[in-house]
């Protein structure tokens, strides 16, 4: 799959500390290692909370010892958490950046309201600020919203989503209840995320849509997720080539029209 990514242009690799207990890190660090892609790709990474100095430099060693790296491209909270604020945790983060072990912070499951919070204490303590915002946005469930994106133009931070097709709510498979080994009967608690009225009204209305159309509906989903004026850099993720060339031609998708008429409901 990541051999794949690349010869198809694909440069910005993301994992997390989370994924699969750390396998995920080490597995992308291992072809990393073998493919000699590591100056070529853009590297991301996740720690959890709670966080504090010495948590976060535990996980970024963890992290960089798996991945095997020298330095992470880019370094994520994974989520809010009252400790992402305090000055102790921001300058723990600052002197990773300050090191060149780490190239630049961000920030991943953070409302405005929290972002903005947190850029302020950074400005004012001086330390490295958040240059990246990585949160959920799909035709289902909006992560990002005028008020973050307006956050982030006017402090320069890039956006970057995650779950085009909303760990697969948005393909229909699961309207006649979840799928037995997927990912929401795995982590039962992402359940709440999606199987809700306004996520079942905006399933049913892409349902609608694509049957009109003949457009299937996981195409429109993503290319909905694709459309610059929604993101930046949308991530993708499949378990076989085929499903990585289903987002590349969603990429491609061009009926403006049909997309628009998606927003009409």
């Amino acid at each position: 799959m990541m051999e794949h990514a690349t010869d198809h242009g694909i440069m910005l690799f993301d994992t997390a500390a989370a994924y699969g207990g750390g396998a995920s890190e080490t597995i992308v660090g291992e072809w990393l290692a073998y493919s000699g892609n590591r100056r070529r790709v853009t590297l991301a990474t996740k720690i959890l909370p709670p966080f504090s100095p010495a948590s976060v430099d535990a996980a970024v060693n963890t992290s960089l010892q798996r991945l095997n790296v020298a330095t992470i491209d880019q370094l994520f909270l994974h989520r809010w958490d009252p400790t992402a604020a305090e000055e102790a945790t921001l300058r723990a983060l600052d002197g990773w950046v300050s090191s060149g072990r780490v190239r630049t912070v961000g920030a991943s499951n953070f409302s405005a309201s929290q972002l903005a919070a947190t850029l302020a204490l950074q400005t004012n303590f001086g330390v490295a600020r958040f240059q990246v915002l990585q949160n959920i946005h799909n035709f289902a469930v909006r992560g990002i919203d005028e008020t973050t994106r307006s956050l982030c133009t006017r402090h320069q931070i890039d956006i970057v989503t995650y779950s085009p097709l909303g760990a697969g709510f948005l393909t229909g498979k699961h309207e006649g209840g979840v799928q037995p080994g997927s990912r929401f009967d795995l982590i039962p608690g992402h359940q709440n995320v999606y199987f809700n009225d306004l996520a079942r009204q905006r399933l049913a209305r892409l349902k609608n849509v694509s049957a009109r159309s003949g457009v299937p509906m996981p195409t429109l989903a993503l290319a909905w997720a694709f459309r610059p004026t929604h993101t930046g850099t949308v991530l993708v993720g499949g378990r076989t080539p085929a499903q990585l060339d289903q987002a590349l031609r969603a990429r491609e998708f061009a009926d403006v029209a049909l997309l628009r008429e998606l927003d009409a409901g």
